[in-house]
Protein backbone atom coordinates (compact mmCIF):
# COMPACT_ATOMS: atom_id res chain seq x y z
CA UNK A 1 0.00 0.00 0.00
CA UNK A 2 1.09 3.37 -1.00
CA UNK A 3 1.84 5.76 1.77
CA UNK A 4 0.29 8.91 1.82
CA UNK A 5 2.40 12.40 2.00
CA UNK A 6 2.30 16.14 1.58
CA UNK A 7 4.41 18.88 1.22
CA UNK A 8 4.28 22.11 3.06
CA UNK A 9 6.06 25.17 1.62
CA UNK A 10 6.41 25.10 -2.43
CA UNK A 11 10.18 27.12 -2.29
CA UNK A 12 12.95 25.53 -3.20
CA UNK A 13 13.20 22.93 -0.57
CA UNK A 14 9.45 22.29 -0.75
CA UNK A 15 10.27 21.68 -5.08
CA UNK A 16 12.91 19.50 -4.33
CA UNK A 17 11.21 16.74 -2.03
CA UNK A 18 7.93 17.11 -3.81
CA UNK A 19 9.16 16.09 -7.02
CA UNK A 20 10.76 13.43 -5.51
CA UNK A 21 7.79 11.71 -3.75
CA UNK A 22 6.53 12.07 -6.82
CA UNK A 23 9.06 10.13 -8.75
CA UNK A 24 8.45 7.50 -6.00
CA UNK A 25 6.28 4.10 -6.74
CA UNK A 26 5.46 3.34 -3.21
CA UNK A 27 4.51 6.78 -2.56
CA UNK A 28 1.33 9.39 -3.02
CA UNK A 29 1.79 12.86 -3.06
CA UNK A 30 -1.53 13.81 -1.66
CA UNK A 31 -0.82 17.81 -1.66
CA UNK A 32 0.93 20.86 -1.48
CA UNK A 33 0.60 23.10 1.45
CA UNK A 34 1.69 27.23 0.25
CA UNK A 35 -0.47 30.46 1.41
CA UNK A 36 0.88 31.49 -2.02
CA UNK A 37 -1.79 30.85 -4.29
CA UNK A 38 0.39 31.20 -7.48
CA UNK A 39 3.16 29.26 -5.75
CA UNK A 40 1.43 26.77 -4.78
CA UNK A 41 -0.40 25.95 -7.72
CA UNK A 42 1.82 26.21 -9.97
CA UNK A 43 4.24 23.12 -8.68
CA UNK A 44 0.67 20.70 -7.69
CA UNK A 45 -0.23 21.37 -11.32
CA UNK A 46 3.37 20.27 -12.21
CA UNK A 47 3.27 17.24 -10.43
CA UNK A 48 -0.13 16.30 -11.14
CA UNK A 49 -1.93 16.80 -7.32
CA UNK A 50 -4.03 19.33 -5.28
CA UNK A 51 -2.67 22.84 -3.43
CA UNK A 52 -3.97 23.62 -0.08
CA UNK A 53 -3.65 27.27 1.10
CA UNK A 54 -3.34 25.57 4.71
CA UNK A 55 -2.95 22.60 6.24
CA UNK A 56 -6.30 22.50 7.58
CA UNK A 57 -7.85 22.81 4.41
CA UNK A 58 -5.40 19.54 3.25
CA UNK A 59 -6.28 17.65 6.41
CA UNK A 60 -10.47 18.51 5.29
CA UNK A 61 -10.23 16.02 2.34
CA UNK A 62 -6.78 14.00 2.81
CA UNK A 63 -6.00 11.15 5.73
CA UNK A 64 -1.85 11.46 4.75
CA UNK A 65 0.51 9.19 6.55
CA UNK A 66 3.26 11.23 6.16
CA UNK A 67 3.88 15.23 6.49
CA UNK A 68 7.14 16.72 5.12
CA UNK A 69 7.53 20.30 6.40
CA UNK A 70 9.88 22.53 3.94
CA UNK A 71 8.74 26.30 5.50
CA UNK A 72 10.97 28.78 7.22
CA UNK A 73 13.04 27.73 10.50
CA UNK A 74 10.74 29.53 12.89
CA UNK A 75 7.54 28.25 11.46
CA UNK A 76 8.57 24.24 12.07
CA UNK A 77 7.62 23.88 16.14
CA UNK A 78 4.01 24.91 15.33
CA UNK A 79 4.04 22.67 12.23
CA UNK A 80 5.48 19.64 13.47
CA UNK A 81 3.18 19.97 16.77
CA UNK A 82 -0.07 19.67 14.91
CA UNK A 83 0.76 16.63 12.53
CA UNK A 84 2.34 14.51 15.23
CA UNK A 85 -0.83 14.91 17.47
CA UNK A 86 -2.67 14.08 14.16
CA UNK A 87 -0.87 11.03 14.28
CA UNK A 88 1.43 11.38 10.99
CA UNK A 89 4.94 10.74 10.53
CA UNK A 90 6.93 14.14 9.71
CA UNK A 91 10.12 14.78 7.92
CA UNK A 92 11.41 18.48 8.83
CA UNK A 93 13.74 20.33 6.89
CA UNK A 94 17.28 21.41 8.57
CA UNK A 95 17.52 23.00 10.77
CA UNK A 96 15.20 21.20 13.29
CA UNK A 97 14.30 24.47 15.15
CA UNK A 98 15.43 28.20 15.78
CA UNK A 99 16.38 27.39 19.58
CA UNK A 100 17.33 24.22 21.45
CA UNK A 101 14.11 24.44 23.41
CA UNK A 102 11.88 24.43 20.47
CA UNK A 103 13.99 21.21 19.55
CA UNK A 104 13.49 19.57 22.33
CA UNK A 105 9.82 20.51 22.64
CA UNK A 106 9.36 18.89 18.78
CA UNK A 107 11.03 15.67 19.20
CA UNK A 108 8.89 15.47 22.60
CA UNK A 109 5.78 16.16 21.10
CA UNK A 110 6.41 13.19 18.24
CA UNK A 111 7.64 10.83 21.18
CA UNK A 112 4.27 11.73 23.07
CA UNK A 113 2.25 10.60 19.79
CA UNK A 114 4.07 7.56 19.12
CA UNK A 115 5.71 9.21 15.51
CA UNK A 116 9.10 9.05 13.93
CA UNK A 117 10.53 12.45 13.37
CA UNK A 118 13.40 12.87 10.34
CA UNK A 119 15.01 15.89 10.00
CA UNK A 120 17.15 16.06 6.79
CA UNK A 121 20.50 16.85 7.29
CA UNK A 122 21.27 16.25 3.40
CA UNK A 123 25.55 16.29 2.94
CA UNK A 124 25.07 12.85 5.09
CA UNK A 125 23.90 11.33 1.97
CA UNK A 126 26.11 12.92 -0.61
CA UNK A 127 28.47 10.70 -2.36
CA UNK A 128 31.76 12.34 -1.55
CA UNK A 129 31.11 13.20 1.70
CA UNK A 130 30.17 9.84 2.88
CA UNK A 131 32.88 8.11 1.00
CA UNK A 132 35.12 10.62 2.88
CA UNK A 133 34.06 8.88 6.36
CA UNK A 134 34.57 5.78 4.75
CA UNK A 135 37.79 6.10 3.96
CA UNK A 136 38.42 8.18 7.13
CA UNK A 137 36.96 5.18 9.35
CA UNK A 138 38.89 2.39 7.46
CA UNK A 139 42.20 4.70 8.50
CA UNK A 140 42.87 5.52 4.73
CA UNK A 141 44.64 8.82 6.70
CA UNK A 142 45.70 7.60 9.62
CA UNK A 143 44.66 8.97 13.06
CA UNK A 144 42.62 12.51 11.54
CA UNK A 145 44.29 15.71 13.28
CA UNK A 146 43.06 18.44 11.72
CA UNK A 147 39.76 19.45 9.41
CA UNK A 148 38.65 22.12 7.47
CA UNK A 149 35.15 22.20 5.79
CA UNK A 150 33.97 25.15 3.26
CA UNK A 151 30.07 25.67 1.80
CA UNK A 152 28.56 29.04 0.51
CA UNK A 153 27.49 30.94 -2.01
CA UNK A 154 25.32 34.10 -2.66
CA UNK A 155 22.95 35.12 -0.18
CA UNK A 156 19.20 32.98 -0.85
CA UNK A 157 16.36 35.03 -1.47
CA UNK A 158 12.81 33.56 -0.52
CA UNK A 159 9.18 34.38 0.97
CA UNK A 160 9.62 37.69 3.15
CA UNK A 161 12.97 38.08 2.71
CA UNK A 162 13.17 35.58 5.80
CA UNK A 163 16.68 34.60 5.55
CA UNK A 164 18.08 38.17 6.16
CA UNK A 165 16.22 38.23 9.52
CA UNK A 166 18.79 36.29 12.16
CA UNK A 167 15.40 35.51 14.43
CA UNK A 168 14.30 33.75 12.05
CA UNK A 169 17.24 31.97 10.42
CA UNK A 170 20.00 32.12 12.92
CA UNK A 171 21.73 33.89 10.03
CA UNK A 172 24.32 31.14 8.00
CA UNK A 173 25.74 29.76 11.44
CA UNK A 174 22.53 28.38 11.78
CA UNK A 175 21.10 27.56 8.25
CA UNK A 176 23.85 26.82 6.37
CA UNK A 177 27.11 25.70 8.47
CA UNK A 178 25.14 23.35 10.28
CA UNK A 179 25.74 21.16 7.13
CA UNK A 180 29.18 21.05 7.84
CA UNK A 181 29.11 20.73 11.86
CA UNK A 182 26.25 17.69 11.49
CA UNK A 183 28.86 16.09 9.15
CA UNK A 184 31.99 16.84 10.91
CA UNK A 185 30.33 15.49 14.24
CA UNK A 186 28.55 12.34 12.78
CA UNK A 187 32.73 11.83 11.44
CA UNK A 188 34.65 13.07 14.11
CA UNK A 189 32.34 12.56 17.76
CA UNK A 190 31.34 15.30 20.05
CA UNK A 191 32.39 18.94 20.00
CA UNK A 192 33.35 20.68 23.38
CA UNK A 193 34.28 24.12 22.41
CA UNK A 194 33.22 26.30 19.93
CA UNK A 195 34.34 29.94 18.33
CA UNK A 196 33.12 32.52 15.52
CA UNK A 197 33.31 35.35 14.02
CA UNK A 198 31.35 36.97 11.60
CA UNK A 199 29.78 39.68 9.96
CA UNK A 200 26.56 39.84 12.50
CA UNK A 201 25.79 43.04 13.48
CA UNK A 202 27.52 44.73 10.93
CA UNK A 203 24.73 45.89 8.66
CA UNK A 204 25.99 43.27 6.40
CA UNK A 205 23.42 40.51 6.97
CA UNK A 206 22.99 40.15 3.06
CA UNK A 207 26.62 39.61 2.56
CA UNK A 208 27.42 37.40 5.66
CA UNK A 209 30.91 35.31 6.28
CA UNK A 210 31.73 33.20 9.08
CA UNK A 211 34.87 31.23 10.55
CA UNK A 212 33.89 28.77 13.15
CA UNK A 213 36.61 26.60 15.27
CA UNK A 214 35.61 23.53 16.41
CA UNK A 215 37.56 21.94 19.19
CA UNK A 216 36.67 18.33 19.78
CA UNK A 217 36.53 15.74 22.69
CA UNK A 218 38.81 13.58 20.70
CA UNK A 219 41.61 16.32 20.52
CA UNK A 220 40.58 16.97 16.61
CA UNK A 221 40.85 20.45 15.73
CA UNK A 222 38.11 21.95 12.81
CA UNK A 223 37.95 25.09 10.84
CA UNK A 224 34.72 25.65 9.12
CA UNK A 225 34.15 28.50 7.12
CA UNK A 226 30.63 29.61 5.39
CA UNK A 227 29.43 32.40 3.09
CA UNK A 228 26.18 34.40 1.84
CA UNK A 229 28.81 36.72 0.27
CA UNK A 230 30.42 34.95 -3.22
CA UNK A 231 28.35 35.73 -5.94
CA UNK A 232 29.99 33.09 -8.43
CA UNK A 233 27.56 30.23 -7.40
CA UNK A 234 27.38 27.76 -4.55
CA UNK A 235 30.45 25.52 -3.82
CA UNK A 236 31.87 23.60 -0.95
CA UNK A 237 35.31 22.31 0.08
CA UNK A 238 36.58 20.21 2.91
CA UNK A 239 40.24 18.77 4.18
CA UNK A 240 41.14 15.95 6.60
CA UNK A 241 44.49 15.71 7.74
CA UNK A 242 45.76 12.34 9.65
CA UNK A 243 48.96 10.69 10.72
CA UNK A 244 48.92 8.87 7.40
CA UNK A 245 47.91 11.73 4.74
CA UNK A 246 45.33 13.71 3.55
CA UNK A 247 41.80 13.09 1.89
CA UNK A 248 40.06 16.72 -0.33
CA UNK A 249 37.12 17.26 -1.87
CA UNK A 250 36.98 20.72 -4.07
CA UNK A 251 33.27 20.93 -5.88
CA UNK A 252 34.63 22.89 -8.77
CA UNK A 253 36.68 20.20 -9.72
CA UNK A 254 35.59 17.51 -12.27
CA UNK A 255 36.84 14.92 -9.81
CA UNK A 256 35.87 16.36 -6.49
CA UNK A 257 37.56 13.94 -3.92
CA UNK A 258 40.81 13.33 -3.58
CA UNK A 259 43.01 10.87 -1.68
CA UNK A 260 46.85 11.41 -0.94
CA UNK A 261 48.31 9.04 0.69
CA UNK A 262 51.78 9.01 2.38
CA UNK A 263 53.96 6.54 0.65
CA UNK A 264 56.53 4.32 3.10
CA UNK A 265 59.66 4.79 0.46
CA UNK A 266 59.20 8.38 0.74
CA UNK A 267 57.16 9.70 3.36
CA UNK A 268 57.20 13.57 0.84
CA UNK A 269 55.38 12.00 -2.02
CA UNK A 270 51.55 11.03 -2.27
CA UNK A 271 49.00 9.76 -5.03
CA UNK A 272 46.06 11.08 -5.69
CA UNK A 273 43.22 8.60 -6.12
CA UNK A 274 39.71 10.01 -7.54
CA UNK A 275 36.16 9.46 -6.00
CA UNK A 276 33.53 10.26 -8.25
CA UNK A 277 30.20 11.29 -6.63
CA UNK A 278 27.04 8.59 -7.84
CA UNK A 279 24.68 10.28 -10.12
CA UNK A 280 21.33 9.91 -8.06
CA UNK A 281 20.19 12.77 -5.97
CA UNK A 282 21.37 12.61 -2.19
CA UNK A 283 17.94 14.51 -1.58
CA UNK A 284 16.18 11.47 -3.12
CA UNK A 285 18.24 8.91 -1.77
CA UNK A 286 17.65 10.77 1.79
CA UNK A 287 13.76 10.90 1.25
CA UNK A 288 13.57 7.55 0.13
CA UNK A 289 15.55 6.78 3.05
CA UNK A 290 13.29 8.04 5.39
CA UNK A 291 10.50 6.33 4.02
CA UNK A 292 11.85 3.22 3.85
CA UNK A 293 12.84 3.60 8.02
CA UNK A 294 8.79 4.13 8.34
CA UNK A 295 7.85 1.02 6.86
CA UNK A 296 10.91 -0.84 8.59
CA UNK A 297 10.97 0.77 11.84
CA UNK A 298 14.68 0.62 11.35
CA UNK A 299 16.82 3.33 12.80
CA UNK A 300 17.63 6.56 10.33
CA UNK A 301 21.13 7.43 9.44
CA UNK A 302 20.94 11.00 11.10
CA UNK A 303 18.30 10.90 14.00
CA UNK A 304 15.86 13.45 15.57
CA UNK A 305 19.03 13.73 18.52
CA UNK A 306 21.62 14.17 15.60
CA UNK A 307 20.07 17.41 14.30
CA UNK A 308 19.85 18.68 18.25
CA UNK A 309 23.41 18.78 18.60
CA UNK A 310 23.93 20.34 15.13
CA UNK A 311 21.66 22.90 16.19
CA UNK A 312 23.66 22.99 19.37
CA UNK A 313 27.21 23.49 17.68
CA UNK A 314 25.71 26.52 15.83
CA UNK A 315 23.98 28.16 18.31
CA UNK A 316 27.65 28.29 19.94
CA UNK A 317 28.98 29.68 16.84
CA UNK A 318 26.26 32.66 17.00
CA UNK A 319 26.78 33.17 20.73
CA UNK A 320 30.36 33.06 20.10
CA UNK A 321 30.29 35.71 17.56
CA UNK A 322 27.89 37.85 19.41
CA UNK A 323 29.70 37.26 22.91
CA UNK A 324 33.54 37.39 21.28
CA UNK A 325 34.16 34.58 23.29
CA UNK A 326 34.94 30.74 23.01
CA UNK A 327 31.59 28.52 24.22
CA UNK A 328 32.17 25.13 25.89
CA UNK A 329 30.07 22.54 25.27
CA UNK A 330 28.96 19.97 27.64
CA UNK A 331 29.89 17.00 25.26
CA UNK A 332 26.43 14.11 25.73
CA UNK A 333 24.36 16.84 27.56
CA UNK A 334 20.67 16.81 27.07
Amino acid sequence: MKLKVFVVGAGTMGSVHARAYAGMADVELVGIVDVRKDVGTALAKELSTGWFASLEDLLKSQKPDIADICVPTDLHPGYVATCAERGMQVICEKPIARTLKEARGMIDVCAKNKVRLFVGHVVRFFPEYRRARELINANEIGTPATAFAMRGGGFPRAWEDWYADPARSGTLLVDLMIHDFDFLRWTFGEVERVYAKSLLGRGLTAIDHAFVSLRFASGLVASVEGTWADPSGFHTNFEFTGTGGILTHSSELERPLLTFRKSPEAAAAGVAVPESPLAKSPYQEELEHFVDCIRTGAEAVVTAEDAYRALEIALAALESVQSGEPVSLAAGAV
